[in-house]
């Protein structure tokens, strides 16, 4: 949690932190993962068998050098929008009896060239957790209960015998299942209004917890602050011996899934944009606690948490999905990641997962070529975060001036404070703090006193470039990541759009 006292131009910033004020513990799961069959994020990105980067199952091995030095936790998959057209069966056994299909989402075919074993393997390589989605397009409930049955049953039965036939003996042990994706929306096959939707969502998720009630299964959610996220978490978000088969530890649904993606051309609305998703959090999780009060869900039910499986900065008309959504990102949208991973982790208490949109090619931080990787801006904050800001959410308080201008979107003026200075802090088990300041202003620098800052050797970790406007390519690398250490003693000066963490020992 950071608190935000608004000070003048003329005021000197200050910023108090004090690691005994430790809150809520941060679930790794915020750092998860999307990859979805789009654009070049699966052929192309993690899957090239041409590649002579690939190992023997076609997986480009710098890619998964590259997520495991983000120890990214859990992947989300297939989709996306994809998902609402994807069977899964498509995807499995002998390639060369494998359907081409085509892709209603994005264009053009789809080979299932990979598909189910290929991900859980690939997953297993990558050191994540599979989180799947399942098609509530043109996909049944046999259908999902047999990918469920194909991925976690150890029985005698037929789609585990089915499993054991295309060569994995063991379980997959998928734990993460979401309803659907975005079935809200009119571009989706089968878009269904939130009354349809709840109630299928309801009876589809009996179902499935009744195959395996180990499971986790996710609500399809909105925005997180429209009429259809309070409409479905009431249907949803409810509790019953009946519907459970007499358990009284247990609820159907786990999590609520929302969306956001930020973006504008000019820079203070780009990095300002990120502060609607923490009003967004706030208001879902106050949606959940008005579904459990009114439904009677009982305090020793686990509370639902939210599972932002989508979001980043992208902008449609730059990088248009049909066309593969190959962002080129800039230093202003790397601040913007760094605001976003800010509020991620500020809002933590209501997180129970975090998914990028996306991990490769497809408005990602990667982008793969013939010879290898080009890490884009977004990749320095996404990196520090994951490394370093786990552990428990401190308490911090930010004092200094305010950006005053227009936003996008535009209820962020009048309802969430911005900053000049945009900030959040962790301790973790070792004791080490780590601190992340955004300065999103393209001009000023500040000179900030730190008071809690008591070690005597900070490491200072900086991410900055010439100008908001540049960015990363396969040849140049204008935006990376510089180290150095800072004695702690006096103001610290916080360079115009640039991101820090500082970290230190209590």
């Amino acid at each position: 949690m950071t608190s935000f006292t608004k000070l003048t131009e003329e005021q000197q910033p200050y910023i108090y932190i004090n690691a005994v004020n430790k809150l809520n513990k941060i679930n790794d799961n915020i750092y998860g993962g999307f990859t979805e069959h789009m654009g070049r994020c699966i052929y192309g990105g993690i899957y090239d068998p041409d590649s002579h980067l690939s190992d023997s199952h076609g997986f480009r091995t710098d890619v998964i050098s590259a997520l495991r030095e983000l120890s990214v936790p859990v992947i989300r998959y297939p989709g996306g929008n994809f998902t609402a057209t994807y069977h899964w069966q498509d995807g499995i056994g002998p390639r060369s009896s494998r359907p081409s299909r085509p892709s209603l989402a994005w264009a053009g075919y789809e080979s299932n060239a990979f598909g189910t074993d290929e991900f859980m393997l690939w997953c297993e390589k990558v050191g994540a957790q599979p989180f799947l989605c399942l098609n509530f397009g043109t996909g049944t409930l046999d259908e999902a209960l047999a990918w469920l049955e194909y991925c976690n049953s150890d029985q005698n039965t037929y789609y585990a015998n089915l499993r054991r036939q295309n060569g994995r003996e063991k379980p997959w042990g998928v734990k993460y299942w979401a309803l659907g994706n975005e079935v809200w929306g009119p571009w989706q096959v089968e878009q269904m209004s939130k009354e349809a939707y709840a109630t299928k969502a309801y009876q589809w998720a009996k179902a499935l917890k009744l195959l395996d009630p180990s499971i986790e299964l996710v609500l399809c959610g909105e925005t997180g602050y429209s009429s259809w996220d309070v409409y479905v978490l009431k249907e949803c978000v409810r509790w019953s011996l009946h519907d459970l088969g007499g358990s009284t530890t247990a609820s159907l649904i786990a999590m609520h899934s929302i969306h956001i993606y930020t973006g504008s051309e000019e820079h203070f609305p780009n990095v300002t944009a990120p502060l609607s998703a923490e009003r967004a959090i706030e208001m879902a999780a106050g949606f959940i606690d008005l579904a459990r009060i009114e439904n009677g869900v009982p305090h020793t039910i686990p509370r639902q948490t939210i599972c932002f499986d989508e979001w980043n900065v992208w902008m449609p008309d730059r990088a248009p999905g049909e066309q593969g959504a190959e962002e080129r990102y800039t230093l202003s949208d790397a601040l913007a990641v760094g605001v976003w991973l800010n509020v991620l982790v500020r809002q933590s208490k209501y997180i129970g997962m975090a998914t990028i949109a996306q991990n490769v090619n497809v408005i990602a931080p990667l982008l793969t070529t013939a010879e290898g990787l080009v890490k884009q801006t977004t990749w320095w904050p996404l990196c520090l975060f994951s490394r370093y800001m786990r552990g428990h959410l401190l308490a911090v308080n930010v004092r200094c001036p305010e950006y005053e201008g227009p936003t996008q979107p535009e209820w962020i003026r009048g309802t969430v404070a911005t900053p000049f200075l945009d900030v959040s802090a962790t301790i973790n088990e070792d004791k080490i703090v780590s601190m992340v300041v955004v300065n999103i202003h393209d001009s000023r620098d500040f000179e900030t006193p730190l008071e809690g800052v008591t070690a005597g050797d900070v490491q200072i970790y900086h991410v900055t470039g010439e100008s908001p406007k540049v960015g990363n390519t396969q040849e140049k690398t204008e935006v990376k990541v510089d180290e150095s250490r800072w004695d702690g003693k006096g103001p610290f000066i916080f360079r115009k759009h640039s991101i820090y963490m500082l970290r230190w020992q209590t």
